[in-house]
């Protein structure tokens, strides 16, 4: 089985968001699983500068596109067991990844006509083309409107939702320019939804199946308040929608080898979480002694990350509990303000890390005794499985892929892996709170919660055999 898989960004190459860390593990898992994966993504400035020496001209021609001939050219190159081919072209990838407005959408348009005809010039021709989130939207559409009579045009397609959110909406005469579409899919039951047509409405159309990063958010995408106002045509094709949890990379966190950490650990021995963490209390300027508990949050600071409960109750758990607050991250100056402002009110107990530090970043993970991350919403989340792997026990609020690899403390079967609250409500969550730090409090329970968090299995090997069934059952 070839499998092409096309996206916007791809670590180590490029990454801005989750979508990155997913196409630079999972192809590599599937490889594993004898399905010979390759990835397709544009030749971003910043890939070219470093990699360009190292990649190998493997076509070049021309497209008919936005009314002129444009130019795409094809790098190849073999990095940590996988290919990558690269979309070459200047004028639409040599500044921003992602340009905003119209530019981006023509940016984007460009790189899905440019991927379906490299596809059938690079000795390689897919059976599966695995496009994920709206940038590459137009690939299903296209194939089947505009290339059906290639060779190309029989591969089938499968379309990701990273984030239902960001859906590459613009004006149809746009997509009639860029690309010629036939006016005839201008309507509500091809590629229109309200006011504009967009990207990924033509994607949830056309591809062969759908899926979300997590089961629970293939449910919740289904309802007025996570669709943006697509629940129609993901109702209308929820026998094809499946939801498969993303993973982590379990070689990069990794408590018993990772480069971050002074100490490292396993669930049979916590000697070095605990070393870490008089570490970080020394590293971060706390005032605490070891045996009181770190809540640690790593997170952009958004509304969605449900800072706004954060900062609700921050101040009565502060007051009325002994412990110590680190948050890292950056975002919405409101939120960077208010942290800032809590540091200073409670001085050596609330420690507000504004900036990312990978370093810090993993070194908190390790050494915190519970992980918040309240959102509003969460498709899948990696934060909590990082926190996981490290015997950091999460509280979370149950949406999306929280809901699916959080699994909450039940004290009278001695199950689950965490905590978690359903509403989206301050004192809910305050209460949860409450009920973990008194729960830590028994070392039994403690130790069988860590246990069971470092033994959850949320590696990209679990999630490939999964993504394997789903090509499997278009073929």
């Amino acid at each position: 089985m070839n499998v092409l898989m096309v996206a916007a960004e791809c670590a180590p190459f490029v990454k801005l968001g989750g979508l990155a860390d997913v196409i630079g593990t999972l192809p590599k898992e599937l490889n594993k699983l004898h399905a010979d994966t390759r990835v397709m993504m544009p030749f971003h400035r910043q890939i070219k500068d470093k990699y360009a020496a190292q990649t190998k001209h493997m076509a070049d021609f021309y497209i008919h596109f936005a009314g002129r001939d444009v130019y795409v050219g094809v790098e190849g190159l073999f990095f940590n067991d996988v290919t990558y081919y690269f979309i070459d072209n200047e004028e639409y990838f040599g500044d921003a990844v992602y340009r905003g407005g119209d530019a981006e959408g023509e940016q984007y348009a460009y790189f899905c006509r440019a991927v379906i005809e490299a596809a059938g010039r690079i000795g390689f021709l897919p059976d599966v083309l695995h496009c994920n989130d709206w940038q590459t939207g137009l690939i299903p559409l296209l194939l089947k409107t505009q290339y059906s009579h290639w060779e190309i045009g029989r591969a089938r397609t499968i379309f990701t939702i990273h984030n239902m959110m960001y859906q590459g909406e613009y004006a149809f005469e746009a997509f009639h320019h860029w690309l010629g579409i036939d006016p005839r899919y201008d309507t509500p039951e091809f590629m229109h939804n309200y006011e504009c047509a967009s990207f990924m409405k033509a994607a949830l159309v056309f591809a062969d199946r759908i899926s979300t990063v997590s089961p629970t958010y293939a449910q919740e995408i289904k309802t007025p308040e996570f669709s943006y106002r697509l629940e129609g045509i993901l109702n209308a094709r929820a026998w094809d929608t499946w939801g498969i949890v993303n993973g982590i990379n379990t070689e990069e966190f990794d408590p018993e080898t990772d480069p971050y950490l002074q100490y490292h650990f396993n669930k049979d021995d916590l000697t070095g979480k605990k070393k870490n963490k008089e570490k970080l209390i020394s590293d971060l300027g706390l005032s605490i002694s070891p045996g009181v508990p770190i809540i640690g949050m790593v997170s952009r600071l958004t509304a969605q990350k449900g800072l706004d409960l954060v900062k609700y109750i921050l101040d009565e758990l502060m007051c009325t509990e002994d412990i110590a607050f680190v948050v890292l991250g950056t975002g919405d100056h409101d939120y960077e303000e208010f942290f800032r402002f809590m540091e200073n009110k409670y001085k050596g107990r609330v420690c507000s890390y504004i900036a990312y530090n990978n370093a810090v970043a993993h070194q908190i993970y390790a050494a915190s005794d519970l992980f918040l991350m309240p959102s509003k919403f969460e498709p899948c989340g990696i934060s909590q499985m990082i926190a996981l792997r490290y015997g950091t026990l999460p509280i979370v609020r149950e949406t999306g892929g929280l809901c699916d690899t959080v699994q909450s403390y039940n004290e009278f079967e001695e199950t689950g892996n965490g905590f978690s609250f359903r509403n989206y409500n301050a004192h809910e969550m305050l209460s949860v709170i409450r009920y973990a730090l008194n729960t830590l409090r028994s070392p039994k329970r403690r130790k069988g919660l860590i246990q069971r968090a470092m033994e959850s299995d949320n590696s990209f090997a679990s999630s490939a055999k999964k993504y394997l069934e789903l090509y499997q059952s278009i073929l």
